[in-house]
């Protein structure tokens, strides 16, 4: 630790210099974790140098530490706005939390990867999303010739960990894994070559598995809490759905530390609205009900009116067709409370479905839009248009605050919920519920329609997730 700690000190006062050389190389870096960070979170980096990753980042509130003394005085002479402190990495003495954690090009210069992540616990809240960043393994040989031929300056002996090192270390400190990410095929500047090979190709199928940076997201494993306490808004988006509005009321369990239903109703053309009426008046004294006409056209629109009305901790959106069945609500309550994912995603792929519940062209698109959103989100999804979607409401805020980003490019809101829900960096969890078969109306997707929409948003998002930069 001596060696690298007088090593570090050493080049601190050429690091800045350094580093804008090959700004190329650590910007890729920086836009990468800048991607996800809001200017709204707090965010601490562990083995900050100079703080230039730091500085460079949209949050207003910034903390950095390192164990170089050098290192830390030329980043509070460059950065004075920001939080700097002399500080190793395996042994924090910060008396906070933070919302984002960012550990760059560190591990492989730590005598005990394990023991600075479990280090994390003490700056790491519930919902503390977590970025380790470090080169791939597969480029060993092509590093070591670099600073064999003094194009890289020549550092340390370092730990040289695959993916799956991380993850496994990670885990045994109390943290896991729920996305990962590979970027860069060529570490410097060559006009338009460069953003071909880096922006493009690199971040495709396969050829992705060679490429330098290797990006690791992780949070603390859950741990089941016996009695979660949080209420809940379930928002009922209804268009022509007369007949289904009672049920959904009574079907409807008790769950969270109080339950408020809202009925959003949408430009119907049958007694939908008048139903809605009479169910609130009737039931008012068994339940928490708010009504409301939605003010345009759309899912969308419905349960972003039904959102803007909800006072419960957590939001969840359910279907008026009840094809998916409301006694499998405290599923998505529990595995979100539970922290075992910050926005959960109804499945219905997993297991049989009622003979009717959904035609086979509709089963054929669904499972394309999960291969592409796999590979989009890089987390696993199976069914993207499951109407229920659950998250916490302080997250819908930032989302919609957020909004911008992709735009209202979305009539049915699954994709701008997901979308939005990728760029929060939330961990998406898919929960398998029992497809049911609708019992009153007709759908009102249009499979050919709605499908080219679909498609359309899709190559949408593929610019604005994988080649946004």
């Amino acid at each position: 630790m001596n060696d690298k700690l007088t090593y570090f000190n050493s080049i601190a006062h050429k690091q800045v210099e350094y580093r804008k050389r090959r700004s190329y190389y650590w910007d890729s870096i920086t836009k990468y974790c800048d991607y996800y960070i809001h200017p709204d979170l707090s965010v601490l980096e562990i083995g900050c140098g100079t703080g230039d990753l730091l500085a460079k980042l949209r949050a207003a509130d910034k903390t950095g530490v390192d164990f170089s003394p050098e290192m830390i005085e030329i980043a509070k002479t460059q950065y004075p706005n920001i939080d700097f402190e002399v500080m190793d990495a395996c042994e924090l003495k910060l008396n906070r939390k933070f919302d984002f954690i960012i550990i760059s090009n560190l591990i492989g210069f730590l005598d005990d990867v394990q023991l600075c992540f479990e280090q994390l616990h003490k700056v790491a809240h519930d919902q503390t999303k977590i970025i380790v960043t470090y080169y791939s393994y597969v480029w060993y040989p092509l590093i070591s010739f670099a600073e064999w031929i003094r194009i890289k300056r020549k550092a340390p002996e370092q730990n040289w960990m695959s993916r799956m090192d991380i993850k496994n270390l990670l885990y045994l400190a109390g943290f896991e894994t729920y996305k990962e990410n590979r970027q860069t095929l060529l570490p410097f500047r060559i006009p338009i070559f460069s953003y071909l090979i880096n922006v493009i190709i690199s971040r495709l199928p396969l050829i992705n598995y060679l490429a330098l940076n290797q990006y690791v997201m992780a949070k603390k494993t859950p741990i089941s809490k016996a009695e979660p306490t949080k209420s809940v808004s379930v928002v009922i988006p209804a268009r022509n759905e007369s007949g289904n509005i009672e049920q959904a009321l009574l079907r409807m369990p008790k769950f969270g530390s109080h339950l408020e239903i809202i009925f959003v109703e949408g430009n119907s053309t049958d007694d939908t609205w008048k139903t809605i009426q009479d169910i609130k008046k009737r039931y008012q004294d068994q339940f928490d009900i708010k009504i409301l006409q939605q003010p345009q056209k759309g899912k969308a629109d419905a349960v972003r009116a039904g959102y803007d009305i909800a006072t419960g901790d957590v939001l969840m959106i359910l279907d008026a067709d009840l094809t998916v069945p409301p006694e499998t609500l405290p599923k998505f309550y529990e595995a979100l409370v539970e922290g075992k994912g910050d926005f959960i995603n109804g499945c219905r792929l997993i297991y049989p479905m009622e003979k009717k519940a959904m035609r086979p062209l509709n089963v054929f698109g669904n499972k394309f839009f999960s291969i592409a959103f796999t590979w989009l989100l890089e987390q696993p999804i199976k069914d993207t248009l499951c109407g229920t979607k659950v998250m916490y409401r302080e997250d819908y805020l930032r989302l919609l605050k957020n909004q911008s980003y992709f735009g209202n490019f979305d009539p049915f809101g699954d994709f701008d919920l997901i979308f939005g829900a990728y760029k929060l960096n939330l961990k998406i969890i898919d929960l398998p519920i029992r497809y049911a078969e609708r019992t009153y109306g007709s759908t009102n997707i249009s499979r050919f329609k709605h499908g080219l929409i679909l498609l359309k948003m899709c190559l949408f998002a593929l610019k604005k997730i994988k080649f946004w930069n």
